[in-house]
């Protein structure tokens, strides 16, 4: 007997919507760097949005500054092209967003 006989067996299948296996290839670390310049308050405001669209961070960094007029967050994101288009337009769109910079 075989150790890898006594494994349970399980299939994967794709989540319903995700795209298959298209979805999985093109899926990578996309990294952004919004910026505003209601300084504090506005980072905390993207903060929020981050936290609330359901994907995991894999980076977050915000610079803050006194004296200087615009803050930022930089941020990496697991997404396809297309979600991060989604992304780039949904970020502009916060009235506390002056630019969204994809790298």
């Amino acid at each position: 007997m075989s150790i890898t006989a006594d494994r349970p067996t399980t299939t994967f299948s794709f989540p319903t919507g995700s795209g298959g296996a298209a979805d999985i290839a093109s899926r990578m670390p996309r990294r952004h760097t919004v910026v505003t310049g209601d300084g504090m308050a506005g980072v905390m405001q993207i903060a929020s949005a981050l936290q609330s669209c359901g994907r995991t961070l894999r980076e977050f960094c915000v610079d803050v500054r006194e004296g200087v007029a615009y803050s930022s967050v930089t941020c990496t994101l697991s997404m396809t092209p297309d979600e991060a288009d989604d992304f780039t337009r949904g970020m502009g769109a916060m009235p506390c967003v002056l630019a969204v910079d994809p790298y």
